[in-house]
């Protein structure tokens, strides 16, 4: 069995849809079908979840939703003419979107969830519609009647074990389950939406749990890139790569997984294959728990913005036993989350996500510092961009760093921070956020001039 996830640009239209008819038509294994909401149909076009959102705020503050729920259903009412189908699948959506607006709006966290979960949930009964009328054995399928339990933290939920054994019971299906992305139920039985990248995730979930051959995430590209195609012109594709390979460069930018996607899969070691809705004969990209060789030491290169540093100096802080938690305390007690620590005998640099940082709470933290810490000295710097080298053949390589601190050097690119994770498959490198383009062609042109068009 094949788990197979379509992205919102593959089902953004029914001339996408009709494509993944006919990729799931032309693979019996392929008995499991993961959806988005519609998305773009060009760059000027809205996502059907951004129109949903629309809506819920329209109705939150007690506006006008007649507006706001006609341009919904007209995106849905556009595919369905577009394949053929009749008013009865448009009459059935508007219906449910109508019976959504009258839920409770005094839990406006979990109203949103059940207004924006209609996009996916939607177009998989639109899907399975279009896929019955073709002479396909499928079906829709809700998350709660498969048992997708999920714990109760709307816009972040976690999938709970029992899920997975609920889910087991779908490996012996004779049809094809068309399912929708993006949320759960809660044991009490409330809609709950995972974090962004939702519909990888249940994707990821559902392999998991009738332990698939394989999960297919199926999206616009033929494969993930060495390298971001907006600061690279026409980066390598890479042919294989390990599960801790993409968390690494999820982490630092790459968009085709959000980097916590594929945890449930990596941890039944089911390998997952990047592949392109409007290609579907490329090769993709295969996502593998190890890799036996290593052609390059370096397999991508990302870059991430928004950061900010909080630099801490005090006069023989190597010697004050208990120095680094007392400042991680300040950071918990401000509900505050860090991304690298790096420090030396008498100084030490605390980088987090500059969205989290408002001015007052700056303004707190230094304060407490400065007076529970007794240091020398603390402030806060802002605008710099992680830039991180990611490879599992880096740990069996000597002068990688050296390669990486050179090009920059001759690139003009001034090095704030350098981390190196205790696992060495990747390599952290601080900028300033306006370098950060700059380091990422100087890096790639470092590790891959003359690669060829592939890497593995």
């Amino acid at each position: 069995m094949k788990v197979a996830k379509f992205g919102g640009t593959s089902v953004a239209s029914a001339e996408q849809i009709k494509k993944v008819a006919d990729i799931v038509a032309a693979d019996k294994e392929r008995k499991i079908v993961v959806v988005s909401a519609p998305g773009k149909r060009s760059s000027a076009d809205t996502k059907v979840t951004d129109l949903l959102i629309r809506l819920a705020e329209e109705a939150l503050s007690q506006g006008d939703t007649e507006n706001a729920l006609e341009a919904v259903v007209a995106r849905y009412s556009d595919i369905a003419t577009g394949l053929g189908l009749g008013d009865d699948i448009v009459a059935t959506i508007e219906a449910d979107l109508r019976k959504r607006l009258e839920f409770d709006r005094n839990q406006p966290e979990s109203f949103i969830d059940l207004i924006k979960a209609s996009g996916e949930d939607n177009n998989a009964k639109l899907i399975a519609n279009y896929f019955q009328s073709l002479g396909l054995n499928a079906v829709y399928l809700n998350p709660q009647d498969a048992g997708l339990y999920v714990s109760d933290e709307p816009g972040n939920a976690q999938v709970l074990p029992e899920a997975f054994d609920h889910l087991s019971k779908l490996a012996d299906t004779k049809e094809i389950i068309v399912f929708p992305g993006f949320f759960g139920y809660s044991k009490e039985g409330k809609l709950v939406t995972f974090p962004r990248g939702g519909s990888d995730i249940t994707g990821s979930i559902l392999a998991a749990g009738v332990e698939a051959e394989l999960y297919e995430n199926f999206t616009d590209v033929d494969s993930v890139f060495a390298a971001n195609p907006n600061v690279v012109a026409n980066p390598v594709k890479i042919k294989r790569m390990t599960y801790r390979e993409m968390r690494e460069l999820s982490y630092a930018g790459f968009s085709v997984f959000h980097d916590e996607a594929l945890i449930p899969a990596f941890r039944k070691r089911i390998p997952v294959c990047v592949k392109n809705t409007n290609n579907p004969a490329s090769s993709g990209t295969m996502i593998i728990s190890e890799r036996e060789y290593f052609l390059n030491p370096v397999i991508g290169i990302a870059a991430d913005e928004g950061f900010s540093t909080i630099y801490v100096r005090k006069y023989l802080m190597n010697r004050e036993v208990g120095f680094g938690r007392k400042l991680l305390q300040i950071l918990e007690d401000e509900c505050l989350s860090y991304e690298h620590i790096p420090s030396g005998i008498d100084d030490t640099s605390v980088i987090l996500r500059q969205n989290q940082l408002t001015p007052e709470m700056e303004a707190r933290i230094i304060k407490r510092i400065r007076e529970e810490l007794c240091v020398d000295d603390v402030y806060v710097e802002k605008d710099f961009a992680m830039v991180m080298i990611v490879g599992e053949g880096m740990h069996n390589t000597v002068g990688v760093s050296a390669r990486a601190t050179a090009a920059l050097a001759r690139a003009n690119v001034n090095i704030e921070m350098i981390n190196q994770g205790s696992s060495e498959v990747s390599l952290v490198l601080g900028v300033h956020q306006e370098d950060a383009d700059r380091a990422v062609r100087a890096l790639y042109e470092e590790f891959f001039a003359g690669a060829g068009e592939t890497v593995q």
